[in-house]
C-alpha cells in the first residue's frame, strides 16, 4: 500500500478528547485530520467540572487564558441529607500546579466550542475537521491507518501515520480494531436537568451530593448561569414517567428550588458504566477517552480523563513521528493512563457508595482519616496532586519518593530578572533541575549523553536569597520548588515535557528504560 499520507495522525471523533489530541499535535507542529460524525457540538452539558491538573495542560497548550473566560470557581464539594444534615465535606485547598482555585465549574458545549475556536484559530493550517463524516472502516499496515468515512453519500479515504479513536463510549472505532469493552453497566436509570439561572439561592455555588438511599442527586453550579441536577428514576419509574419538564418539579422542589429560581432548558436520561476496554492500543490505532474507559460521574473526572489521555498520547506521537523519540515510547501510553483511569473509576465508584450511604460510619471515619506517617502533607485523593502509578520513570513511587509527583508550579525567575510561572521558563522539554547546583555536574558521562540525547536542558534552581551563577538557572521565588524537592531527599530531578518527575538523584539519575 501507498506510504502517501494525508495528515500524521487521524483522529476519529471530535469531542474534548479529539480537540485536546488535536490541539497537543498541532503545538508540537503534528499535522492531523480530524473526523466528527455529527456536524454541531452535543447540546447537552455532559462533564460539569475541571481541575487544575486539566488546567495546566490547557496552560500547555496556549488556551487557558482563553477558557478562564467561559468557566467559574468551584467553591467546595460537601454530601448533604434531604434534612439538610451535612455528613462530609471538601474544601479545595490552593493549587500547587499553577491555578487557584482547585476546581472550576464549566458549561461543556461552551467550553468545547471555545476549544474548537482555539484550533481554527491557531492551527488550521495544521488541523482539518471533517464535520458529518461517518467512519465506516479502519484498516492499518506497516506503515500507516487508513480510515474510510462517508458523508452526504460521498466517500472519504484518510491515510496518515498513526489513528486516535476518540469516539466515546460507543466507539465503533474500539470493535474494528477488536477490542473488548470489559465491565458492568448499572441497571439504574437517571435523569439529568439542566436549567438557567433565575436568581441565586444560598450554597449556590457548592458541589452538592444529596445523600440518600432512594433518591441521591448531584446538584452543582455549571458555568455561564446554568445548573444542573442528576436524579435516578426509582425502580418502578421510566423515562415515559418524565416526557416534559413539568413532570421534573416535584424532584427539584424536594431539594428546595422552585420556578421561582431556576427555567428548565432540557433533560436527559442515561445509566452509569464501569467499563474498560482490554487493551487501549492496537498496532497504529490508539483508543483515548470514553472508547477505553467509562466510569460514572461521582468524581467530576470522566471527561478529564479522556482529556489527559489525549495529551499524554499526543505529545508522545508528536516526538515519535518528529524523531526525537523512539517508537517503543508509544508503549509507556497505556502504560501511564490505564492506572490513573483505574483509580480516578474506583474513587468514583468510592465517593458513589457514600451518596447512595452504602457506607457505615466507621467505613466513612476511616476514608477521612489521615494516614500516620505520611512525608507529604496529607490531600484527599479527589484533591490531591496527580502522580504517575507506572510508566516511564525509574525508581519506587510511594508516600516518601518525588518519582511520578507532578512537580509544583509556583512563580519562578530566571536570570534576567522575569518572573512567571514555572512551566513558562521550563520549555517543552526534558529538564533537570539542580537544588542550587547545575545538575549536569552531578551526572556520569553515560548519564548525561542519555538525557542529551533526549534534548535535555539542566538549569540549577537558586534561592531567592543568592545570586545566580551561570545563564541558563531559575529563582525559586515563591519558596516552593526547592522545598519540595528537600521534602523528599532529592538534590537533583529529571521532569518530563508533561511536568512528572521521571528520575532523581534518591533512585539513580541513568535515563529510565522503556
Amino acid at each position: 500500500m501507498t506510504k502517501n499520507y494525508d495528515a500524521d495522525v487521524v483522529i476519529v471523533g471530535y469531542g474534548p478528547t479529539g480537540v485536546i489530541a488535536a490541539l497537543t499535535l498541532a503545538r508540537h507542529g503534528i499535522s492531523a485530520i480530524a473526523l466528527e460524525r455529527d456536524r454541531d457540538i452535543y447540546p447537552r452539558a455532559r462533564a460539569v467540572t475541571v481541575n487544575d491538573w486539566t488546567m495546566r495542560i490547557f496552560q500547555d497548550l496556549g488556551v487557558d487564558e482563553r477558557l478562564e473566560k467561559v468557566i467559574d470557581p468551584q467553591r467546595a464539594l460537601r454530601w448533604m441529607t434531604y434534612d439538610r444534615t451535612e455528613i462530609m465535606r471538601i474544601e479545595h485547598p490552593p493549587s500547587t500546579l499553577g491555578r487557584t482555585p482547585r476546581f472550576y465549574n464549566i458549561y461543556q458545549p461552551t467550553m468545547e466550542a471555545e476549544l474548537r475556536a482555539a484550533v481554527q484559530d491557531r492551527y488550521a493550517d495544521l488541523v482539518t475537521v471533517h464535520y458529518g463524516d461517518e467512519v465506516t472502516g479502519i484498516e492499518q499496515d506497516a506503515d500507516g491507518v487508513t480510515v474510510t468515512s462517508t458523508a452526504d453519500g460521498v466517500t472519504r479515504t484518510t491515510r496518515a501515520r498513526y489513528a486516535i479513536g476518540a469516539d466515546g463510549g460507543s466507539s465503533a472505532t474500539r470493535g474494528r480494531i477488536g477490542c473488548t469493552l470489559l465491565g458492568d453497566t448499572d441497571d439504574v436509570t437517571w435523569v439529568v436537568v439542566d436549567c438557567h439561572v433565575k436568581r441565586w439561592w444560598p450554597d449556590r455555588d457548592f458541589l452538592t451530593f444529596w445523600s440518600d438511599k432512594e433518591r441521591q442527586v448531584v446538584d452543582i453550579a455549571l458555568s455561564a448561569g446554568n445548573h444542573r441536577w442528576e436524579i435516578p428514576l426509582k425502580p418502578d419509574e421510566t423515562p415515559a414517567d418524565y416526557p416534559t419538564s413539568a413532570e421534573l418539579w416535584p424532584l427539584l422542589k424536594a431539594l428546595g428550588v422552585s420556578e421561582d429560581d431556576v427555567e428548565i432548558h432540557q433533560h436527559a436520561f442515561y445509566q452509569h458504566h464501569v467499563r474498560m476496554a482490554d487493551t487501549f492500543r492496537r498496532g497504529r490505532v490508539f483508543l483515548a477517552g470514553d472508547a477505553a474507559h467509562l466510569m460514572p460521574p461521582w468524581a467530576g473526572a470522566g471527561m478529564q480523563t479522556g482529556m489527559r489521555d489525549a495529551h499524554n498520547l499526543g505529545w508522545k506521537l508528536a516526538r515519535v513521528l518528529k524523531g526525537e523519540l523512539p517508537e517503543g515510547w508509544l508503549d509507556t501510553y497505556e502504560a501511564e493512563r490505564r492506572p490513573n483511569a483505574a483509580f480516578y473509576t474506583a474513587l468514583a465508584i468510592g465517593l458513589g457508595r457514600v451518596i447512595k450511604q452504602e457506607v457505615s460510619e466507621e467505613e466513612q471515619a476511616a476514608m477521612n482519616a489521615v494516614p500516620e506517617n505520611t512525608v507529604t502533607p496529607f490531600e484527599p485523593p479527589l484533591t490531591a496532586p496527580p502522580v504517575l502509578a507506572g510508566g516511564w520513570m525509574r525508581g519506587e513511587t510511594g508516600d516518601a519518593s518525588v518519582i511520578g509527583r507532578m512537580i509544583p508550579q509556583p512563580v519562578a525567575g530566571d536570570t534576567a530578572g522575569r518572573m512567571a510561572r514555572l512551566d513558562e521558563l521550563l520549555g517543552h522539554h526534558f529538564v533537570l533541575l539542580g537544588d542550587d547546583v547545575d545538575p549536569a555536574t552531578l551526572l556520569s558521562a553515560e548519564e548525561k549523553a542519555g538525557w542529551d540525547a533526549l534534548g535535555a536542558h539542566y538549569r540549577a534552581v537558586r534561592p531567592k536569597t543568592a545570586h545566580t551563577q551561570g545563564p541558563h538557572e531559575l529563582v525559586d521565588l515563591d519558596e516552593v520548588v526547592l522545598p519540595w524537592m528537600r521534602r523528599y531527599g532529592a538534590g537533583v530531578i529529571a521532569v518530563r515535557p508533561d511536568r512528572f518527575v521521571a528520575a532523581a538523584d534518591t533512585h539513580g539519575l541513568a535515563v529510565p528504560t522503556l
